[in-house]
């Protein structure tokens, strides 16, 4: 075969070459067209902007959970000194489902069941001198066993040596009984109760429902019942607040101490 050198090829069949490497480029410039561009950026961008969105969603949630705590909602809320009808309103609620008009009758007290109620300003030992004025004579007129003249409940064994130790003005060389369960036997105490006498009474209401069931502890010469109504823990839940103890109280008061205050012999105290 014979081919001609370069310089001799036809100008025509240059242009033909140009034109069809023409067309070879043709795609190449029209790939930076608007559809495949925004194609290639809608992808990334809807995938960026989807999973922020998602997190902010969750911390929103996150903070509202968080101001439904029972502590932020007691902290906002003003101070107010008990009232003998919060008491009679917590009873209601608490066996209004379960109990007749009749039996819920039963349980109401009135006004001259209570003593009292302290408005905030007392220590636990001029609040005692105030609602018992008589206490030295009757401190002196006890003589039974197995009883207090005043019996006095809180939420905790902590809260139970707080007290015993701020009424110190007031007690004067009266006995004072601890009556919670912490480092104590509920064996103990009834042989403490047994062997001697005993002024005051100071504890949770679950030991002192327990040492009634024994028969440890009778309430034939209790005059005064002091609930610690005001009183708040680190957690600003008052007695009454914690599940638990509001439970055990209520109880306690169903037992035998509504009936003993319908009848005249005890007195109910909300400090």
């Amino acid at each position: 075969l014979h081919l001609e050198p370069a310089e001799t090829q036809n100008p025509s069949d240059d242009q033909a070459l140009e034109k069809a490497s023409g067309n070879r480029t043709a795609p190449h410039q029209d790939s930076g067209s608007k559809p495949t561009v925004t194609k290639k950026r809608k992808q990334p961008t809807e995938c960026f902007l989807s999973q922020p969105e998602e997190k902010q969603e969750r911390t929103l949630k996150a903070k509202r959970r968080k101001k439904k705590k029972i502590s932020d909602i007691l902290e906002k809320s003003a101070l107010k000194p008990g009232v003998p009808a919060d008491l009679q309103n917590l009873l209601s609620q608490h066996f209004g489902e379960n109990r007749s008009v009749i039996e819920i009758e039963e349980l109401k007290l009135s006004d001259s069941c209570f003593l009292p109620a302290n408005d905030l300003t007392h220590s636990f030992s001029s609040y005692l001198k105030e609602i018992c004025p008589k206490w030295a004579k009757l401190r002196k007129n006890h003589k039974e066993k197995k009883s207090v003249v005043m019996l006095v409940i809180c939420s905790s064994a902590l809260r139970s040596l707080e007290l015993i130790k701020s009424m110190t003005a007031f007690k004067g060389d009266c006995r004072v009984l601890k009556l919670f369960a912490k480092h104590i036997k509920i064996k103990e105490q009834v042989t403490m109760l047994e062997k001697g006498v005993f002024h005051i009474g100071v504890g949770t209401p679950g030991r002192v429902k327990a040492l009634m069931e024994q028969d440890g502890l009778c309430l034939n010469s209790t005059k005064y019942m002091i609930l610690d109504w005001n009183w708040r823990d680190q957690k600003l839940r008052r007695m009454m607040d914690i599940p638990e103890i509001k439970r055990e109280t209520i109880d306690l008061l169903e037992m035998s101490i509504i009936q003993l205050c319908r009848e005249g012999s005890m007195k109910l105290g909300l400090f």
